[in-house]
């Protein structure tokens, strides 16, 4: 898993573009999911088939899609029977990911977010594991889970633990410290979307302003850096090739320990 991501929401008819440009600028790492609402997964597909025409290997390119359940889809766009049990809704929406993708496997499926009931939430994830148990699946994880105790319960009764929990990052949810930390402990990689979106309050902080002024960066490459540093993997889905290039330069600078500190006291 590369260190940044590029994410792929809300990119409709751009999204074959913009994942070209972020290839082209450097990122190794793209998301995107099988949910059409939000997501144009096909688009993603174009442009990683154009990018391994020009002899890229695909090993060499990190792609993560997810399963959304059916409350979180345009009733007109559904990628999978409806009336189908949930474990078959995940295989047809994973069948329906690898075709628009052009892949034979993903790097790692998420579920998109808890079910309402833990029951349902289990039938999913042993159909997510069934599909790493076949290779189609290299890792598995769980986006929107900002309960500890489900997360937990989650990590106990699976038989493959989670290996990714994708979650917005902001203040309203304490920016998931007891999460991060559970993260932590299990060996999960923690994924942060919205996580400039949602924090302007951080990026205006002057000890932010202050650590931008000194190395001659952007707040917004500033709080990226300190969260690859502290172990997060942040998602960034500008539009802009500029901010593509300032996104990848984060890893030209290294904070200090008491700089890192220093940020951290602000979460």
């Amino acid at each position: 898993m590369p260190p940044i991501i590029y994410g792929t929401a809300w990119k409709k008819e751009r999204t074959e573009t913009l994942v070209t440009q972020a290839l082209r600028a450097g990122f190794g790492g793209i998301d995107t999911a099988c949910q059409p609402k939000h997501y144009h997964e096909p688009g993603v597909g174009e442009a990683l088939a154009s990018w391994l025409r020009e002899g890229i290997r695909r090993e060499d390119v990190y792609v993560q899609t997810k399963f959304t359940s059916l409350p979180g889809h345009d009733p007109q766009r559904i990628p999978y029977d409806p009336q189908a049990s949930l474990p078959e809704q995940v295989a047809q929406s994973f069948a329906t990911s690898l075709r628009n993708l052009q892949t034979n496997y993903v790097d790692a499926l998420v579920l998109h977010s808890p079910l309402p009931r833990e029951e349902q939430t289990m039938q999913v994830w042993r159909a997510m594991e069934s599909l790493v148990d076949s290779g189609g699946a290299h890792r598995i994880g769980i986006s929107n889970c900002y309960n500890l105790d489900v997360l937990e319960r989650l990590h106990g009764a699976s038989r493959i633990k989670p290996a990714i929990v994708q979650n917005r990052f902001y203040a309203e949810t304490g920016y998931d410290r007891d999460i991060r930390e559970f993260c932590t402990r299990h060996a999960i990689a923690y994924q942060s979307f919205w996580t400039l979106t949602a924090n302007p309050q951080l990026l205006a902080n002057d000890t932010v302003r202050r650590l931008s002024l000194e190395y001659g960066r952007t707040p917004a490459q500033i709080l990226f850096r300190y969260l690859t540093q502290v172990g997060v993997t942040p998602l960034t889905g500008t539009t802009s090739k500029a901010h593509m290039r300032e996104d990848l330069a984060i890893f030209e600078l290294e904070l200090t320990a008491s700089e890192l500190r220093a940020v951290s006291a602000l979460l």
